[in-house]
């Protein structure tokens, strides 16, 4: 036991925290109150469709995205959904410039193939999730909308031309149940030829 002389004093001593301290950006403040979009997804790659929410502020005459949400009835994607929905609203508050968020998610390849919708090739879900957000930053002014949308600027382009002999149907989609490519959709009603699934979405 360390035994003290008589007379001292026990000073605290605090440390000087070095270096400067994180300070909030005033960009990455949500306001109360903020200017939304929503939009709404039909793909191939889930059962349901998805409901994509992205809100946006304006910063010293700039207009900046600062938060999505994406939410579906399919409970079963319910933690991929928030994963994505955190992680893109992170990177549109902290990133000086997230359009490079576009280029990752449009990286990604899903493990069936991907699928052609309205003239134009997905490789995954989480690259029709990157249409969607360039379309609002087309919509709210974050980027100007080229004139002339060609395979440049990530237009539309038309599927591959394929041999006489090829009997393969571009126009059928992957069923979600059997993982065929099959699902064809007529009358806004999704029917699987393969295993007889069938979904209409209202």
């Amino acid at each position: 036991m360390l035994k003290l002389p008589q007379g001292s004093k026990i000073v605290e001593i605090s440390e000087k925290p070095t270096g400067t301290p994180y300070g909030e950006d005033p960009k990455s403040i949500r306001p109360e109150v903020v200017d939304a979009k929503v939009y709404q997804v039909k793909s191939a790659f889930i059962k349901n469709s998805v409901f994509v929410t992205l809100s946006f502020i304006k910063h010293e005459e700039q207009i900046r995205p600062i938060e999505i949400f994406i939410n579906s009835k399919d409970l079963t994607r319910a933690p991929e959904y928030v994963v994505l929905t955190r992680l893109i609203s992170a990177i549109f508050r902290r990133s000086p410039n997230p359009m490079f968020i576009l280029e990752e998610l449009q990286g990604i390849f899903d493990l069936n193939g991907g699928s052609f919708k309205e003239g134009k090739y997905y490789h995954s879900f989480y690259a029709e999730i990157a249409d969607v957000i360039e379309r609002f930053f087309y919509d709210v002014g974050i980027i100007d909308r080229p004139q002339n949308m060609t395979i440049a600027n990530d237009g539309g382009i038309t599927p591959p031309t394929t041999k006489e002999n090829n009997t393969e149907n571009t126009a059928f989609k992957i069923c979600p149940d059997c993982d065929s490519k099959s699902l064809k959709t007529e009358n806004g009603c999704d029917s699987c030829m393969s295993c007889g699934y069938s979904k209409c979405d209202k």
